[in-house]
């Protein structure tokens, strides 16, 4: 008994201690962000990587989401008679929930691992340390242009992604459920008010920045070797997906809670 009770706090503390290590390094990173230099071929390099190399996986993700989703609402509002809902219902729901949800967890899939080893490489391999050598802030040129062009980048990616999702329902409500196309956009226009689209912006901003950083952190404390970076890669991944559905509820909480 004492020892399980010891073991679990163990992991509290070492669930405390890296809490406050990556606080630590949250503020480190704002701290860099406002003060020069500013490394611009780096942070349009990263735009390119985390922005447009996205766009692919989180379009595809976005559009068989919304044909999905039109299917499920059509077939749930089917035993109330409510059929009718489905244009509203998808377009609300993609662009509150799903649309920011989904592509900030397939962003973090493909550039929180990117980012963590990359730098995790760069680590093992003593090229951070010559950075050092050379008089240039790891930190600055390698994760405030990686968070600052993620924080950017994902809210735009999550506004393509909304209008790809709705997108999707409309196809499938047109040419399988039956709607007529005019009144499925009216119904889709009408519902849909501009914070609903406001805040999945806001929180595409909050997931991409918790992507890019869970990302440069995990690199940059990668252990030696192989697996070392491969350690760090998972713990990103899984850092920012956890992130990511959490301050989701937090920020739910705080825009719709009445």
């Amino acid at each position: 008994m004492l020892s399980a009770l010891a073991g679990l706090g163990r992991t509290v503390l070492a669930a405390l201690a890296g809490a406050g290590r990556i606080s630590l390094f949250t503020g480190a990173v704002l701290s860099h962000m406002l003060r020069p230099p500013f490394y611009s071929r780096e942070f349009l390099q990263a735009l390119l990587q985390i922005g447009w190399l996205s766009l692919p996986v989180v379009g595809m993700t976005a559009f068989f989401t919304g044909a999905a989703l039109a299917l499920q609402i059509y077939a749930g509002g089917a035993r109330f008679s409510a059929e009718s809902v489905v244009p509203s219902i998808v377009a609300i729901g993609m662009v509150r929930e799903l649309g920011p949800v989904l592509g900030g967890l397939m962003v973090a899939a493909r550039v929180a691992s990117s980012i963590a080893a990359e730098i995790g490489t760069m680590k093992v391999t003593e090229q951070i340390d010559a950075l050092v050598t050379l008089s240039t802030n790891p930190l600055k040129y390698l994760a405030v242009p990686r968070v600052l062009a993620a924080t950017l980048s994902v809210p735009l990616l999550v506004a393509v992604g909304d209008v790809i999702g709705v997108l999707g329902g409309w196809l499938i409500g047109t040419e399988r459920l039956g709607f007529n196309s005019a009144t499925y956009i009216r119904n889709t226009w009408e519902y849909l008010e501009l914070w609903d689209v406001g805040s999945g912006l806001v929180k595409g901003a909050a997931f991409g920045f918790l992507v890019a950083l869970m990302g440069c952190y995990y690199g940059m404390n990668s252990g030696r070797g192989a697996q070392g970076v491969g350690r760090a890669t998972k713990s990103a991944v899984v850092a920012a997906s956890v992130a990511i559905l959490a301050s989701n509820y937090l920020l739910t909480e705080v825009f719709f809670s009445k």
